[in-house]
């Protein structure tokens, strides 16, 4: 009796070699193609370097703002008096066009605690984006926006005019009591 062997047994042709060698090349000349490709949509070294910035808070007196750029955006650090922190607090919340408590406007320190004396906000006006004027400018001793007349209370929230929404809140966290880092 004779034994037919099957194709599928045989060992592989010089023409299969040939076949995977060739798929291979062709796979890594395809991996090498889309390499560039795809790393050329991550965030350049420059961009990276602006993602986050450290403040040393240690440096602002009571009453004084500083401005701080991040992301080519200007930020401002405000170190609010007692009675400035005491005005945002009588505000009725639900009298506001974007109902948000004092507290809701700051992050928590380290320890879990609130700062009610810093305030740290984007300060780019959420109507048309112009930068608001500081220190205790406008009607509600916060900020006023010179290009449409949006007026922003101690809290950075909006009370007047045409700006629909608080100055925003960058994301920050505190790294010790008088460091903070945006981004």
């Amino acid at each position: 009796m004779a034994e037919t062997v099957s194709s599928s047994s045989q060992e592989p042709s010089r023409r299969d070699f040939i076949y995977i060698a060739t798929g291979a090349a062709g796979a890594v000349g395809v991996g090498l193609f889309a390499w560039p490709l795809i790393d050329q949509m991550n965030p350049a070294a420059d961009t990276k370097a602006l993602s986050t910035t450290e403040v040393d808070l240690s440096g602002i007196e009571k009453g004084q703002q500083i401005i701080v750029k991040w992301q080519g955006k200007p930020i401002f650090i405000r170190y609010r008096t007692q009675k400035e922190i005491d005005e945002s607090l009588a505000v009725d919340v639900s009298t506001l066009r974007d109902p948000q408590t004092d507290k809701q406007r700051l992050v928590p320190d380290v320890n879990g605690d609130y700062k009610p004396e810093y305030l740290v906000m984007i300060g780019i006006c959420t109507h048309l984006g112009c930068v608001p004027i500081g220190n205790n400018a406008g009607d509600y001793d916060g900020w006023f926006c010179p290009c449409h007349g949006s007026h922003y209370d101690t809290a950075g929230r909006v009370r007047k005019g045409p700006a629909p929404k608080n100055l925003y809140l960058p994301p920050y966290q505190y790294l010790n009591d008088t460091m903070i880092k945006i981004g």
